[in-house]
C-alpha cells in the first residue's frame, strides 16, 4: 500500500521512480555493508516512502521552479515529521521510520528535523541520504536541471563530513564504480 502511495507522491511532485532508484543505490551500499537479507529489506522499504511526508506540501510549492521562500522552505521541512505520523500507524511503519523521519539530518549537525548529528543519526537514514541526494542531482526536476553523473559523484566527495557520513559517502562512490549503473538499471525495471 505504501508503495502505491509513494509512487503517487512521486507522480504529484513529478519525481517518478525516485523512491525505488533510491531504494536500490542504498541497498547497494548496504549489501557491501554486510547486512542481513531481513535488514536489507527493511531498509529498501523505508527508502522507497522516505518522501511520503511530501503528502503534506502543497504541490504549488512540490513543483516550483524557482527558490522557495522562507515559509515555502519551513512547508518543505516539515515533510519528514508528516511522514513518520503517515507511517507510524501501520503494521510494519516503524520498519521506515528512520528513513522516513532522518534522511534530511546532516553528519554536522545542521540538518532537520531533529539536527541530529554524526553516529546519533542512524545508519539506515545516512545512507538513505547519500542515495536520496545523489538521485536528486541526477535527476531533473522542476527547479533544476540533472547533473552529470560525474559531477554528482564529486558533490557527494565534496559533501563528506559535512553533509554526508563520510564513511557513507566513500563507500557510496566505492560501489558507484563498480556497480551504479546496474543499481540505477534494477531500479527502473
Amino acid at each position: 500500500m505504501l508503495a502505491a502511495i509513494s509512487r503517487a507522491l512521486e507522480e504529484r511532485d513529478q519525481t517518478q521512480g525516485h523512491g525505488a532508484r533510491v531504494a536500490a543505490l542504498a541497498e547497494g551500499v548496504a549489501q557491501r555493508l554486510g547486512w542481513e537479507p531481513e535488514r536489507i529489506a527493511s531498509l529498501r522499504f523505508g527508502a522507497h516512502v522516505h518522501d511520503i511526508g511530501k503528502l503534506a506540501v502543497r504541490r504549488s510549492v512540490l513543483r516550483k521552479p524557482g527558490p522557495l521562500t522562507s515559509d515555502e522552505v519551513t512547508e518543505m521541512r516539515l515533510h519528514p515529521r508528516a511522514g513518520a505520523s503517515l507511517v507510524l500507524p501501520l503494521r510494519e511503519g516503524w520498519l521506515a521510520l528512520p528513513c522516513v523521519l532522518f534522511h534530511h539530518e546532516r553528519w554536522d549537525g545542521l540538518g532537520y528535523p531533529s539536527g541530529l548529528s554524526g553516529h546519533s543519526i542512524p545508519l539506515e537514514a545516512r545512507l538513505v541520504a547519500v542515495a536520496d541526494a545523489f538521485d536528486a542531482m541526477t535527476s531533473a526536476r522542476p527547479y533544476s536541471a540533472p547533473l552529470s553523473i560525474d559531477r554528482a559523484l564529486a558533490e557527494i566527495d565534496r559533501c563528506a563530513g559535512t553533509q554526508f557520513d563520510p564513511e557513507v559517502a566513500e563507500l557510496f562512490l566505492t560501489a558507484w564504480a563498480e556497480d551504479g549503473a546496474d543499481w540505477r538499471e534494477r531500479a527502473a525495471s
